[in-house]
């Protein structure tokens, strides 16, 4: 039985500044219906407050609490290890790190810098690697659907160039990390077992889900989904859906009374 419920944000509930059709009204059910749930983003552009903002322009009201990012996490394990950033992150991110200045050690933080990629910066990070600092990815995507409707480069190949040149591997924080889709549910009395994903990256959403416990992930249709994706991975998704309607129906019919 289904007890809670992980959704993507990024082409799942929205495309750009565009709810996905029926993606608002299937958040509602899914509230109704008395399921808890968390949006688990990936997003490395967008500072929280944000992204809260935007959701509740497309009519979806989330509590703080109730979004995760990698970004949270990173600044969660810099506190927690006593770490000072050097970020080679998104410039919209780059106030989310304030206050982490007294660190005893250096940590690299990367993220979709975006056009803040270049060799200088990528060069500045792989030599602060080198020199002892400790590792940290946001995430590792390979792309993301741009605003013209076309695949982007994501994080994941910037991180990859940094850990091949350096030798290093990283901490990864966001999706797919075991770690990041346990801590939505750690709050919710929920076993990983009864909870689903929803996701439209069969690698990082799905696979990750599913390698990290939980009872179901599903692969919709739309945002970076490309025909096939769902035979690309292992574990393959549980279930591949056209969109967020059709996962709600989906796990509405599979849900605890």
């Amino acid at each position: 039985m289904i007890r809670a419920v992980l959704l993507d944000l990024a082409g799942v509930v929205y495309d750009g500044d565009t709810p996905i059709a029926g993606a608002v009204a299937a958040v509602e059910r899914l509230r109704k219906a008395g399921l808890p749930l968390r949006f688990v983003s990936n997003t490395t552009r967008s500072p929280r407050h944000r992204i809260i903002a935007q959701l509740a322009a497309l009519g979806v009201e989330v509590a703080d609490e109730e979004l995760l990012t990698p970004a949270r996490a990173a600044v969660e394990w810099l506190r927690r290890h006593v770490r000072r950033p050097h970020l080679l992150v998104h410039p919209n991110l780059e106030a989310e790190f304030s206050g982490l200045e007294g660190g005893k050690g250096r940590s690299v933080v990367v993220g979709d810098a975006g056009e803040a990629f270049d060799y200088a910066t990528l060069n500045r990070a792989f030599r602060e690697l080198v020199a002892g600092a400790d590792f940290l990815a946001l995430a590792t995507n390979r792309t993301f659907k741009d605003a013209d409707g076309e695949l982007s480069l994501d994080a994941g190949a910037f991180v990859a160039a940094l850990e091949f040149a350096s030798g290093r591997s990283p901490v990864v924080l966001g999706k797919p990390s075991p770690d990041f889709f346990l801590s939505a549910l750690a709050d919710l009395n929920c076993p990983a077992a009864d909870a689903v994903m929803v996701g439209d990256d069969a690698e990082s959403d799905v696979a990750g889900a599913l390698s990290a416990g939980l009872g179901a992930a599903l692969l919709v249709r739309t945002g970076k989904y490309r025909p096939n994706d769902e035979t690309r991975f292992d574990p393959p998704p549980t279930a591949l859906v056209d969109d967020l309607t059709a996962a709600a129906d989906w796990i509405l019919s599979r849900a605890a009374a």
